[in-house]
This record gives C-alpha cells, structure tokens and sequence, in this order.
C-alpha cells in the first residue's frame, strides 16, 4: 500500500526537517514512502519480511485484528484524519505509511500513546508501549545520619 507521489510531497512538506535525512539502507524517506509492499520486504529485518510476505501472498499473515488495522490506516491517510488509532495489536509492525500517525496501543492495563517516527521503522507497535513499570528498590531514606553525643 505505497503512497501516491502526490500525497508523499504532502507529507514531507509538513515533516520536521530532521526526518527527510533519515535512510533506511540507504533508501530515503521518500523512496521508503513510495516502495511497494514486495520491495519493503526485501529490506526489512526477516521476522517481518517473513510477515509481509506471507500477506501478499495470501497465506495468512496478518490476523484479522491487524487486517482491519490495515484497512483503518489507508482510512485515516484517504481522509487526513489526526487523531490516535486505538489498537490490541501490538505485534504489527510499523511499516512507512505509518510515520507521523499517532497510535493508542493497549499495554495489558490502559492504552498507551505511542507517536511513529521514522526511526521507528520495522519494530512493533507494543515495542513502545511498556507493560511493566520500573519500581524503585529500598525503603524510606534518610537525610543525613546524626551521631550521638554522650
């Protein structure tokens, strides 16, 4: 599901500049947007590549849950809608017509907002949204010791 030339241009004119320097492989931001989904695969990691595959192929590889995902991003790019898409998938994996939405991902609690940044390319939706919480060890500590006097 490439973008059109015209909607790419669009895009990139309402990007942070930092973002038209990235490459993927050598590939730009641009050609990345434009690429077709058989292309994409030949240069993403082989986890998805393996994923991408399968889905054009049509022996499976998207469930129904990241199928309708799918369908509701082309939606949301036809339409320019802005606000986040609420999901349960945490295992799709981010793929160029992705960069610039906002996504609410489901952490096993709440849903997260997880912002897709090139930079994020080929990882996963739930690799941004943490499902546990880092709890400080130790109790209560004290200011400063204070030494008897006799």
């Amino acid at each position: 599901m490439p973008l059109k030339p015209e909607e790419v241009e669009k895009f990139l004119s309402n990007t942070p500049p930092k973002w038209l320097e990235f490459t993927y492989r050598g590939y730009t931001i641009k050609e990345l947007l434009t690429m077709p989904l058989d292309e994409l695969a030949k240069i993403a990691p082989a986890r998805i590549r393996r994923k991408i595959l399968r889905f054009i192929n049509g022996n499976g590889g998207l469930t129904i849950m990241e199928r309708r995902l799918l369908d509701k991003i082309k939606k949301y790019h036809e339409r320019g809608i802005k606000k986040p898409i609420k999901t349960h998938c945490r295992d799709f994996p981010i793929l160029p017509e992705m960069i610039g939405m906002r996504f609410l991902v489901h952490n096993g609690k709440e849903f997260v907002e997880v912002h897709i940044t090139p930079w994020h390319l080929f990882n996963r939706l739930g690799d941004f949204a943490p499902t546990t919480k880092f709890v400080q060890h130790g109790g209560v500590k004290k200011a400063g010791t204070e030494r008897k006097e006799k």
